[in-house]
């Protein structure tokens, strides 16, 4: 049987390896499961402590996607399991617990590595997807790349340091992008430092031969040094940004402090002559009204949280939310009986009451936190 990550080792010029590991579920658009965080993160920890890896490329097999989110289907499965066997109201099938306890893990590790890891991120790059690339130290998109975050539109939420990296995007665009999953360009992917650097995905055989030709140190620092001038001349033209162009219409939106206010100024957007901003809007509307109004508490909540201190609270909200109805929910309807016709717990964010989001938010563990060694 194929793994569902496949490893391998680049030999260089100096003596020292590049380990690369490439996701390996194409047919699914390299869809993060939990046997591929177990494999990847475990490999991670190997080659961490080998002298003579200098570096790591995570990548993925397919011309589509480098990753188009987490297995989320398998969670749906096991919430609607948990509840036919007669699980307590307000609690997460154990699964939940385990996925995104090592999924988080996983892309805090990443955030944190000791030497340099490039992420090839071409295509589709949504959700867990963009959990993996946003902790590389070298952040590859292809021209073509069509990143989001569209969790709101299965009852989740913008989620793997989302509300972190997303309090980081320019002009508080990244309160639009939570709450409306609007896709954006590799243009916008460099607006929004989410990608240091735009490629061709053809040009990878040639990008790893230049890998392979160079001098490493095997020194963190001075290998990262390397790899920026080794890709700089592979740079390609991108797009104009999509969240430059629509600026003043982004700007008005999130400059309302309620979610209510918010909601609003959204539903404004609806009929916009601009493709993409009534796309955005009308996806704000079809999501899940307490996703939205969950994102917004978190945007609000962790401004100035460490990493390690978002990672904790996500987990906590992620957790949450497959003990919620709206999470297996939008799951069924998207991705499960794709009828899209999710029936959300409330019609709008003025709805949901402060006592839900605390119920999602509560800790369904005993003793010290999951992540409690986070640092």
């Amino acid at each position: 049987m194929t793994s569902p990550v496949i490893f391998s080792t680049l030999h260089t010029a100096s003596g020292h390896l590049f380990g690369m590991a490439t996701l390996n579920n194409p047919a699914a658009l390299n869809a993060l499961t939990l046997p591929m965080i177990e494999l990847l993160d475990a490999q991670l920890v190997q080659w961490a402590g080998q002298d003579n890896i200098a570096g790591v490329i995570i990548a993925a097999e397919g011309d589509k996607a480098f990753c188009a989110g987490g297995d989320v289907v398998s969670l749906h499965h096991a919430a609607k399991k948990a509840a036919q066997s007669g699980a307590k109201a307000g609690e997460a099938p154990p699964e939940a617990a385990e996925f995104f306890e090592k999924e988080y893990r996983l892309d805090y590790r990443i955030h944190t590595y000791p030497k340099p890891v490039l992420c090839w991120a071409h295509g589709i790059v949504m959700g867990g997807g963009v959990g993996l690339m946003m902790g590389a130290s070298h952040r590859v998109v292809s021209p073509n790349a069509r990143v989001a975050m569209p969790e709101i539109h299965i009852g989740l939420f913008p989620d793997v340091a989302g509300s972190w990296f997303l309090q980081r995007v320019p002009h508080n665009a990244g309160l639009f992008l939570g709450l409306t999953g609007a896709i954006i360009n590799s243009g916008d992917a460099l607006h929004c430092k989410f990608a240091d650097v735009v490629i061709e995905h053809s040009k990878f055989p040639e990008v790893l031969d230049e890998i392979r030709n160079s001098h490493w140190a095997g020194i963190g620092q001075n290998d990262r040094k390397t790899l920026s001038t080794l890709l700089a001349p592979f740079s390609t033209e991108t797009p104009a940004p999509l969240l430059l162009q629509h600026q003043q219409e982004i700007s008005e939106v999130v400059s309302h402090g309620s979610a209510a206010a918010v909601h609003a100024a959204l539903l404004k957007l609806l009929g916009h002559p601009d493709t993409w901003l009534n796309r955005a809007a009308s996806s704000y509307v079809h999501g899940s009204p307490t996703s939205a109004a969950l994102f917004q508490h978190l945007y609000q909540r962790l401004k100035n949280a460490s990493l390690a201190e978002v990672f904790r609270i996500e987990y906590q909200a992620a957790v949450g939310c497959c003990a919620h109805h709206d999470f297996p929910e939008g799951v069924r309807a998207l991705l499960v009986d794709k009828d899209k016709n999710p029936k959300w717990s409330v019609k709008d964010v003025e709805e949901v009451a402060e006592s839900t989001l605390a119920e999602i938010l509560r800790p369904r563990f005993k003793g010290a936190h999951p992540l409690d060694d986070l640092h």
